[in-house]
């Protein structure tokens, strides 16, 4: 396994479907409620996530950090998720990326490269979080577990249950009741760090918002 390299929106060396994995946990964990108390609530907030929130929309930081803590990447944007299966994530900084599901396909823009990278829903993802989350239950594919607060957040990590995945583990963060922040460790030893603002539940998206056709000229990848 060699070592990766930063890149601009996916961090060090993460592939196409690490990084969908990553970025559609966020969105698909964003608006479950931890109800206070104990670190125990948050395994069940993650949980309740799937009965209660059905659509979300949040502002989003993310830092990329590399095994040894010596490279880090920051980017920043927004996204919305509407069930089942349908995302959207807009990169404003440092590039300008996209990345669409609109349930059936998963679009992966990069306007500098001028390219976009596509690929079917389930081949995509998969057995994911973005799959599991977006559309199903947690416990069929992850173990759960509470771990201590930390500076007043909550955290509960989930282990994917196979084995054979670019996703080590995620940890969950609650605080005073909303989702905060999310840490991925992935097969090479970095961290991606998501911190969410502005977060609103079940709001009312446009359909439109899941469709997307690559503009003229684009470079078309299928994979």
């Amino acid at each position: 396994m060699t070592e990766p390299t930063i890149e601009p929106m996916t961090g060090m060396g993460m592939n196409f479907k690490t990084v969908v994995w990553a970025l559609g946990l966020s969105l698909s964990s964003l608006g479950a409620w931890a109800g206070g108390g104990s670190s125990g609530d948050a395994v069940e907030a993650l949980k309740a996530f799937g009965r209660d929130v059905h659509a979300a929309r949040a502002n989003f930081v993310q830092v990329v950090t590399a095994p040894d803590g010596s490279k880090k990447k920051s980017s920043a944007g927004t996204f919305e998720f509407q069930r089942p299966n349908r995302f959207r994530f807009d990169y404003t900084r440092p590039y300008e990326q996209l990345i669409v599901a609109d349930g059936k396909q998963v679009w992966l823009f990069d306007a500098d490269l001028n390219q976009v990278t596509v690929r079917a829903f389930d081949t995509a993802l998969g057995a994911t979080p973005a799959a599991v989350l977006a559309g199903s239950g947690i416990e069929r594919d992850f173990t759960l577990q509470a771990e201590p607060d930390q500076d007043g957040v909550q955290w509960v990590r989930a282990t994917p249950k196979a084995s054979e995945g670019s996703i080590r583990n995620l940890r969950i963060g609650f605080k005073a009741g909303a989702l905060v922040a999310m840490d991925i460790a992935d097969a090479f030893g970095q961290h991606s760090r998501l911190d969410f603002s502005r977060v609103e539940t079940n709001p009312t998206l446009s359909p439109q918002r899941f469709q997307w056709t690559p503009p003229k000229g684009v470079d078309v990848l299928k994979q």
